[in-house]
């Protein structure tokens, strides 16, 4: 990775093209986002430059209709199951984006890439770096939900791990609230965590 693209000058320049890619609502959400991200960062010794890029264009694609981005899939070749195809594409705004980013911007690094794809579902082999943007993403203070404001709050009085598990126990408890479909990556996600926090317990 280019040291050029953690630099103050990239920012400005990705800030400025992602506020023609995406809604104002969105973009708004991106910064609260990117800030966040520092703010975790700071409290858990990881890359501050990384957090704030990955966390300002973790939502590069996401303004794409359901149709849009299952042609994008196809354009860019991602390999996603046919399920999350069918059922939810538009979570897979999280790995096309990352695709692209990493295409239309070589030098950015494999793990700002990774840290974006994984911030819609998660993974069983979560970085540090993939878990503040995960966290960032739903604790930002523009969000309402109330629950997600107690994880924000939580930031540097528990661990990483700690926090990361408690805000994707919050996102399985609102997709079982609003009848939602939940993945079977996320069930294993989830039963990974809980064998994990089991067996250091």
């Amino acid at each position: 990775m280019s040291e050029m693209v953690l630099t103050d000058g990239f920012y400005r320049d990705m800030k400025k093209r992602l506020k023609g890619r995406v809604s104002p609502e969105r973009y708004e959400h991106a910064k609260s986002v990117a800030a966040t991200a520092v703010r975790i960062a700071q409290a858990y010794g990881v890359d501050e430059r990384k957090a704030r890029l990955a966390g300002l264009v973790h939502d590069w694609d996401k303004d794409y209709s359901d149709a849009e981005i299952r042609l994008r899939v196809a354009e860019l070749g991602v390999a996603v199951d046919a399920e999350m195809l069918e059922s939810m594409p538009r979570m897979l705004h999280g790995p096309t984006g990352a695709v692209a980013l990493g295409r239309e911007f070589p030098d950015i690094g494999e793990d700002i890439l990774q840290a974006v794809s994984r911030h819609t579902f998660g993974a069983l082999d979560m970085s540090d770096l993939d878990m503040v943007v995960y966290v960032a993403d739903l604790v930002e203070p523009k969000r309402t939900r109330r629950a997600m404001g107690a994880m924000y709050d939580a930031v540097g009085t528990v661990s990483l791990e700690e926090l990361f598990f408690a805000t994707y126990r919050q996102v399985l408890a609102s997709l079982i609230e609003r009848t939602m479909p939940i993945h079977p990556d996320t069930v294993r996600i989830w039963n990974h965590a809980i064998t994990k926090r089991k067996g250091t317990s």
